[in-house]
C-alpha cells in the first residue's frame, strides 16, 4: 500500500518569478527530472479525457474506519483519494516527484534539510487554507501513532515553520538521499479538524480532506461512495491534468472473492485487477469477452515485483532455527501448483527485489563483496559461495528427493520422528503450526503444501479468517505462518527499516512480519538508505537481498511481471500507459460530458 522512492535534482518553476537559487520544480532520486520547469502535463495522460460518469469497484471483507492512517481497524477502500500530498510522483520515471500542495521545494547542496513552499491557493475541502502548521501537525501525528511512519521518518531531526508558507525539515547527520522525496509523499491533514478528536481510533465520520474526491455516502461495511470535488483547488495543476476523471467512485464490499468476480461478470462492477491465474484463464464470461463488451488486458509493467511468500514468524520458538525453516521450504511444490492451478502463468520468485535490476544475480560482485566481507561470521556462509535458489520440484521423484532432504535437515536440527510425529528430540514438543489466511481462494495453494508437510510428520493446518480479524492478528504478530507481499520500488530506501530491522520487529503493526533481529541486516538497511548513486544502490540492494534469502525467512512463491486487468467497455484508458503503473487515475468513462471540469 504506499511508496515509490526518492531524492534530488531540479530547477526553478517557470511561472513563479524571483525564486531563491535553491528553489526547484521537482525532485528526482538520481539525475534530473524528466519534465522541465513550466511543463503542462504528464505525457501519459489524455488532457481531453471527459469528466463524469459513475465507476463501481469491488472490495473484499468489510471496513470499520474512514481514517486510513492508524493501525486500528480496517480502513475503507479508496480513502487516499480524499487527501493531497506535498508532492506527486510521475509514473513514467523511476522515482521523481513534482509539487502538489507545495509550489516549490528548496534543497541545499549538502542535502541537510528540505523546505516546501506551499501554494497560496491550496485548500482543504471545508475551504480552510493549507498552512505550514497543518504540515507539521501531519508529520507529528503520523510519527506518533503509526510504526510505519515512525520508521519512515526516523532520520528527521526537526520540523519547523520558517515562513508564512514555508515548512522546513532538518535531517539527522548521515547520508539519506531519499528523505526529501519521502517527505514529498507526506499526506497533509487538517490540524483544525483533528484537534479535539482522537486520531488513532476508528471512525465512520468522514474526515475533512483536501484531495480530488470527497466521501459522499457510507453504508458501513457494505459500500463507500466518493464524489469528485467540482471546485477542487488543484484540478488545473500540471500534475493533475487528465487525471481524476470519474464523477463518482463506489466500492461495493463482498465477503467472498468468487462472488465479487460473479458481480463483475454480471455487470455490477466495472473494473477488476486479477491476481488469480486460474480466474484469468477460466472464470470470465467468454461470450462477453468475445463480443468485446468485456476487455481483458495484460499490461506489461517495469515495476519490481518484490517478494511474495509464506512467511515464518521467527518469534515462534519452532521457527527460530533457519535450518528448520529451510527444511519446511522443501515441502512447497511451486512447479506443480503453477502447472495444475495457475496454467503456467507465473515465474518462481527468488529475490526480494524481483523483476528489477536490484536483485542478486550469480555470486556476489566485487562491489557486493566489499559490503559483505566485514559481515562474515554474522551472515550465512552460503551468501559468499552459492546463488540462492528456492527448492524446486514438479514431479514425484523430485518431491521425494526434496522431502528426503527436508528430513535430513530436520534431524540435524534436533527434530525426530516418534510414533509418526515430528517432535523435538529433547523436549518431545511436536512440530505443529497454523497457516493463517484471509481468503479461501488461497487454501488451494496451502493445502497441498500441508499434505507434503504431513509426509514429514509435521502437523500443519490452515485457518482462514475474515479481513478484520486477519488484520488485527497480523498487526499483533499473532500467527505462526501467513502469506505476505513486500512490494518494492525502483529506489528502495527508508521503508526497508519497517520491513526488516530489529527495531521494527517489536513495533506492533510493522511490516517486519518475520520478526527479523539481525545487526547485519540492520547495517545493510542503513547502507541501502545512504546510497548516493544508482550503482551503490544496486550493490547494496543485492547484498541485502542475499542475506535475507539465505536467512530463510520466507518460502518464495511467484510473480507475473504483468498487470492483468478486466473492464467493461464503458471504460477507456490513455493510449500510451506509463511503464511503472497502469495510471488508473487517468482512465475515464466513454461518452461522458467534458463540461464537468
Amino acid at each position: 500500500m504506499l511508496k515509490r522512492i526518492l531524492l534530488i535534482a531540479l530547477l526553478t518553476l517557470g511561472q513563479t518569478p524571483a525564486l531563491a537559487e535553491t528553489a526547484r520544480h521537482g525532485l528526482a532520486m538520481y539525475g534530473e527530472p524528466k519534465y522541465p520547469p513550466g511543463f503542462q502535463r504528464f505525457d501519459f495522460v489524455n488532457p481531453d479525457a471527459p469528466k463524469g460518469g459513475s465507476l463501481v469497484l469491488s472490495a473484499i471483507g468489510g471496513f470499520d474506519t474512514l481514517n486510513t492512517f492508524t493501525i486500528r481497524g480496517q480502513p475503507a477502500a479508496g480513502v487516499t483519494n480524499t487527501f493531497d500530498t506535498l508532492m506527486v510522483e510521475s509514473q513514467d520515471e523511476p522515482f521523481t516527484q513534482y509539487p502538489l500542495v507545495a509550489e516549490t521545494v528548496e534543497l541545499p547542496p549538502d542535502r541537510a534539510w528540505v523546505a516546501f513552499n506551499l501554494r497560496p491557493e491550496a485548500r482543504f475541502q471545508d475551504g480552510r487554507p493549507i498552512t505550514p502548521d497543518d504540515v507539521i501537525f501531519s508529520f507529528d501525528i503520523l510519527r506518533q501513532t503509526h510504526p510505519f511512519y515512525r520508521a519512515y521518518y526516523a532520520n528527521v531531526a526537526k520540523v519547523e515553520r520558517t515562513g508564512d508558507r514555508t515548512v522546513r525539515f532538518t535531517f539527522a547527520p548521515g547520508d539519506n538521499r531519499e528523505l526529501p522525496l519521502i517527505l514529498g509523499q507526506l499526506p497533509v491533514l487538517p490540524k483544525h479538524y483533528w484537534e479535539g478528536r482522537t486520531f488513532d481510533r476508528t471512525t465512520l465520520e468522514p474526515p475533512v480532506g483536501s484531495g480530488p474526491y470527497k466521501i459522499a455516502r457510507v453504508d458501513p461495511g457494505r459500500s463507500v461512495t466518493y464524489e469528485r470535488v467540482a471546485d477542487y483547488w488543484g484540478k488545473d495543476l500540471p500534475v493533475n491534468v487528465g487525471r481524476f476523471n470519474f464523477g463518482t467512485i463506489r466500492y461495493d464490499y463482498y465477503l467472498d472473492p468468487t462472488v465479487a468476480l460473479q458481480a463483475f461478470n454480471g455487470g455490477l462492477v466495472d473494473f477488476r485487477a486479477e491476481n488469480s491465474a486460474k480466474n484469468w484463464a477460466t472464470a470470465y464470461d467468454q461470450r462477453l469477452v468475445e463480443s468485446g463488451r468485456i476487455k481483458k488486458e495484460e499490461i506489461k509493467v517495469e515495476t519490481p515485483a518484490g517478494m511474495q511468500g509464506f512467511v515464518f514468524n521467527t518469534r515462534r520458538p519452532i521457527f527460530a532455527d533457519p535450518k528448520v525453516r529451510y527444511a519446511i521450504a522443501h515441502a512447497f511444490d511451486f512447479e506443480w501448483a503453477n502447472a495444475v492451478m495457475f496454467y503456467g502463468a507465473y515465474q518462481r520468485s527468488d529475490s526480494y527485489f524481483e523483476n528489477s535490476d536490484l536483485e542478486a544475480e550469480g555470486l556476489p560482485s566485487a562491489a557486493e563483496l566489499e559490503i559483505l566481507e566485514p559481515l562474515r561470521g554474522q551472515i550465512p556462509d552460503e551468501v559468499f559461495t552459492e546463488r540462492y535458489e528456492p527448492p524446486s520440484a514438479g514431479d514425484r521423484r523430485v518431491v521425494r528427493d526434496n522431502l528426503l532432504k527436508a528430513r535430513e535437515l530436520l534431524e540435524e536440527a534436533g527434530w525426530v520422528i516418534r510414533d509418526g510425529r515430528r517432535v523435538n528430540a529433547t523436549t518431545g514438543e511436536p512440530l505443529t503450526f497454523t497457516i493463517l489466511l484471509d481468503s479461501p481462494s488461497f487454501e488451494r495453494v496451502a493445502l497441498p503444501f500441508v499434505a507434503n508437510l504431513r509426509r514429514l510428520g509435521i502437523d500443519a493446518r490452515v485457518r482462514t479468517v475474515d479481513a478484520a480479524q486477519y488484520q488485527n492478528r497480523i498487526s499483533d504478530f499473532d500467527f505462526d505462518m501467513t502469506t505476505a507481499i513486500w512490494g518494492q520500488s525502483l529506489s528502495p530506501g527508508n521503508e526497508q527499516r519497517d520491513y526488516w530491522t530489529s527495531a521494527a520487529a517489536d513495533h506492533t503493526g510493522s511490516r517486519n512480519l518475520a520478526g527479523i533481529k539481525s545487526p547485519a541486516v540492520d547495517h545493510l538497511v542503513d547502507l541501502l538508505i545512504s546510497a548516493n548513486t544508482r550503482e551503490e544502490l544496486r550493490a547494496r540492494a543485492a547484498a541485502l537481498d542475499r542475506v535475507l534469502l539465505w536467512g530463510h525467512y520466507v518460502i518464495p512463491q511467484w510473480y507475473a511481471g504483468v498487470s492483468r486487468v478486466a473492464y467493461w467497455t464503458k471504460l477507456e484508458h490513455p493510449r500510451d500507459l506509463p511503464p511503472y503503473g497502469i495510471a488508473f487515475d487517468a482512465w475515464w468513462i466513454a461518452g461522458t460530458s467534458q463540461a464537468a471540469r
